[in-house]
């Protein structure tokens, strides 16, 4: 076996501790990565790969610049995996043998704080899933880039559990390396969500502080264990952390993720970008925290009427306070990211610009409690009365940082003059020394008459008088001590010029090394800081979020939402909030939206394009709105306060875990009907189309009437199955309508208008001549279409309710026999006395049969015996 160097032993030592990470391996100016990493990694980064060594025992090797690793480690941190960034931790110079290394911090995709990772209004969110005794789920989650953490019990369902990782959009969850496997499984399944282990959680830790106050066994391992992770891999202080906040699931309104999906809350369905989402229409917010906080509340919306209410106060306020809220807004725009400056300054890797940034802040604090105190309103009384002004270190911040700071500390010019009178003295050193050397430069020009001599500096020899070699005849004899020889020049020095040089580099050292201590002290004083500096980023996000919403509520002329006690729905020209910004003005017709007193189910029909999607939409969209606390698209709405929403709209699959579209269908809605309440919403769209017509019919009548006997939740039904719009007879609390088209000169013109009634036709074909199918298609289709309508191939269901059952007929009918669900075979006819008294009580058994009351399989046996009966 080939010998192994000592240093390759320390980099193979280290790597054992790090085996899910590419080990960063610093070497002198280089960060080295070796053999699987080194591999890999020049995949990823699309870097060259070389090696160390020959033949058999050459190890495959890269490597990046120092002072560039950071994008390369972003790059890899950004696909999911995991950086260890390991240094060396003694110097070179004085080390005895190989330099001693370790790694300093593990970067992974739930603790990345770099500008170039995090997105500006969005959280970071590292989560944990910690499996109780009990078989419950503790599930939390912490921005490091802000300190925020929140904690919540899920009950003992896997899948409650899943839909807060989901909803959070962590990047990163952490669990026990001795997880059930279920649970291992269900979050591998989860695309973009790195998983890492922690096997330790010391409720004692010196961060237990944090969530010590939870007074909960259960809390306080499940945020232990996610305290314990940051404190392994970050390697340093954590004190920006705030107290975690417990929330229980049942506060906010619950939706599944693919809900959110469907409804396009954050980000588009196809592009997975911001804009075309609701969040894009509403986020008027001018700082970054005040962004991340009205992302969260979209995705949380209230279901405590009495918050929601405090919410709607605030925006009226600053409806009806136009100037002081455009004033505020003016002045909330020169606010930094003070959630995320509050948290460098803790973890010690603030700027000296960011400190000036925090200063620039915090100067513009006084006149937004100004502008609150004019406001005649409680809510703005309430937020003067607490909001901290910060005077004291806006004032230390403004006299003792420059203006213009650098960002790194290495390039000085961070303390102002008078802050600091050694630092003044070391300057004037340092500033009179040149002058003193501009000066000696002007003098031996002078005095040799040489033109070109100069005074220049480097490193290795320090300063020194330069002659051309032309010249070198006319230096006065033993005026200068030789120091360096060059091609085409002398170089040459003085005693007074050495005693100079050594005045001038110790000045510059230490104005260097004492401007690093002022600015560490400064850091520390800020840092005492941080709990007030959190405290006021969440009120300034707060504020900034209320005048969001009362700007769009004036710009698209949004009204207040009331909200019933009798879970009433009226929504006069509703709108839907997206879908009107993108088409021209006055052009997007508003519709109604009435569920009340026997109009608890929508059953909607119509032509394709006709806007039944859109209609479904804009409902749960303006709930939404309304449970955040924003005023509504509508010129009049009255609501309830939902629990839940479910949706299923559209088609997908999911061929990674073999299921097809029409599996995905129904477990979204099995789902539904397992989960909803009479306080949620149901939008379920083209229930049944992924299998053949009777099937489709059937279950889509099945499902209706369950949530209509069983639920009972408010529910709007899209169909194009009309032969659903008989259940309007039989079920109490459905009401058909549909949306409206007209026909001119042979075309079809789609008027987006929902009337009560049902459709009475779709319009396919229509659609289809205007998605370019070729023309013999369209004409066979009108032709067959022509046929089917003429009765030449009549559905059973065209005649009936799907699982009707018709008295007989008393005249014989040769060819219009009724079709039936299930194959039966051809029997001889009996006497018409006898068959009919023989039918009579067969329909006595199916009339007293409960339908509502039987499960699948029941239903199943009793048909299966009233067939066999019906063949005797």
């Amino acid at each position: 076996m080939a010998q192994v160097t000592p240093m390759m032993k320390q980099y193979l030592e280290i790597k054992a501790q790090y085996q899910d990470a590419f080990l960063f391996f610093r070497l002198g100016d280089f960060y080295e990565l070796f053999q699987d990493d080194a591999v890999q990694a020049s995949r990823e980064l699309e870097i060259t790969l070389t090696g160390r060594g020959q033949g058999e025992t050459r190890i495959p090797m890269c490597g990046v610049p120092h002072h560039s690793a950071d994008m390369y480690m972003t790059r890899l941190v950004e696909k999911g995996y995991k950086v260890a960034i390991c240094e060396q931790v003694e110097d070179p110079e004085t080390a005895k043998g190989v330099v001693k290394r370790e790694v300093v911090k593990l970067l992974t995709p739930g603790t990345m704080m770099s500008d170039h990772f995090i997105q500006e209004k969005e959280n970071n969110y590292l989560a944990t899933i910690h499996e109780c005794a009990d078989g419950s789920y503790g599930v939390a989650f912490v921005d490091l880039s802000t300190g925020e953490g929140r904690v919540t019990i899920t009950g003992d369902e896997l899948e409650d559990a899943i839909q807060e990782i989901v909803t959070a959009n962590s990047k990163e969850v952490i669990i026990a390396s001795t997880a059930d496997q279920a649970l291992m499984n269900r979050l591998a399944e989860q695309k973009q969500l790195t998983i890492s282990y922690e096997d330790e959680f010391d409720e004692q830790s010196d961060y237990a502080s944090v969530y010590q106050h939870l007074k909960q066994d259960k809390l306080e391992k499940t945020y232990a264990r996610l305290v314990q992770y940051l404190v392994r891999t970050q390697k340093r202080s954590l004190s920006h952390l705030q107290p975690v906040n417990y929330y229980a699931s049942t506060s906010y309104l619950k939706m599944d993720q693919h809900t959110k999906r469907n409804l396009e809350l954050t980000e588009t369905l196809r592009e997975k970008r911001k804009q075309g989402s609701l969040l894009s229409i509403i986020d008027h917010t001018v700082t970054a925290m005040g962004g991340r906080m009205l992302r969260q509340w979209t995705l949380r919306p209230l279901v405590n009427k009495q918050e929601i209410q405090s919410r709607q106060r605030a925006v009226e306020s600053f409806l009806t306070h136009f100037f002081e809220r455009e004033e505020l807004r003016d002045e909330l725009k020169a606010v930094y990211d003070l959630e995320r400056l509050a948290a460098r300054v803790a973890y010690g890797s603030v700027s000296p610009r960011e400190l000036v940034q925090l200063k620039k802040s915090l100067q513009r604090v006084p006149a937004i409690v100004h502008l609150l105190s004019t406001m005649q309103a409680d809510f703005a009384q309430d937020w003067f009365k607490e909001l901290e002004t910060f005077e004291g270190l806006a004032t230390l911040l403004d006299t003792s940082l420059i203006e213009d700071a650098p960002i790194s500390l290495k390039e000085g010019g961070i303390i102002q003059s008078g802050y600091s009178l050694e630092l003044d003295k070391y300057r004037d050193a340092s500033t009179n020394g040149k002058q003193w050397i501009a000066e000696l430069e002007a003098k031996e020009r002078e005095i040799t008459g040489i033109r070109t001599l100069k005074v220049g500096y480097n490193r290795v020899f320090g300063y020194y008088i330069e002659i051309t070699r032309a010249n070198a005849s006319s230096i006065p004899e033993g005026r200068y001590e030789r120091k360096q020889t060059l091609t085409n020049a002398e170089r040459f020095v003085t005693p007074e010029l050495k005693e100079k040089e050594a005045l001038i580099l110790e000045a510059n050292d230490q104005t260097e090394k004492l401007e690093y201590e002022l600015f560490v002290q400064i850091r520390e004083q800020v840092k005492q800081f941080v709990p007030e500096l959190q405290s006021l980023a969440s009120q300034m996000s707060e504020l900034d979020v209320y005048a969001s919403f009362a700007t769009v509520s004036e710009q698209r002329t949004y009204v207040k939402p009331t909200f019933s006690e009798t879970r009433r729905i009226q929504l006069l020209n509703n709108r839907h909030p997206v879908v009107e910004t993108v088409i021209p003005r006055g052009q997007y017709v508003p519709n109604d939206v009435i569920m009340g007193d026997g109009r608890g189910m929508l059953l909607l029909t119509g032509p394709n394009m006709g806007g039944k999607s859109t209609y479904m939409r804009q409902l749960a969209l303006t709930a939404v709105m309304a449970q955040i606390g924003c005023y509504v698209p509508a010129d009049e709405a009255e609501l309830p306060v939902f629990d839940q929403i479910f949706t299923r709209i559209g088609a997908a699959d999911d061929l990674a875990s073999g299921q097809s579209t029409f599996m995905v269908e129904m477990l979204e809605t099995k789902h539904a009907l397992t989960k909803a309440t009479q306080d949620s919403l149901l939008l379920l769209d083209e229930i049944g189309r992924g299998t053949s017509t009777y099937d489709g019919m059937a279950l889509a009548q099945a499902i209706m009437e369950f949530i209509h006997e069983h639920i009972q939740a408010k529910t709007m039904f899209s169909t194009h199955y009309h032969e659903l719009t008989t259940m309007e007879r039989s079920l109490q609390q459905l009401q058909n309508i549909h949306v409206s088209a007209a026909e001119q000169d042979g075309h079809v013109v789609f008027l987006h208008k929902v009337i009560d009634g049902p459709a009475d036709r779709s319009y396919g074909i229509y659609v289809a001549e205007l998605a370019g199918l070729p023309s013999m298609v369209t004409e066979r289709a009108e032709m067959l279409l022509a046929e089917l309508e003429g009765g030449q191939l009549e559905t059973a269901a065209a005649k009936t309710d799907i699982l009707d059952v018709q008295e007989p007929e008393t005249e014989d009918k040769d060819e219009d026999l009724q079709l039936s669900l299930f194959a039966v075979e051809e029997v001889p006819k009996k006497p018409m006395s006898t068959v009919n008294k023989h039918q009579e009580a067969l329909l006595k058994e199916i009339n007293a049969v409960d339908l509502m009351h039987l499960t699948p399989f029941e239903a199943l046996q009793l048909i299966h015996t009233w067939q066999q009966k019906a063949k005797e």
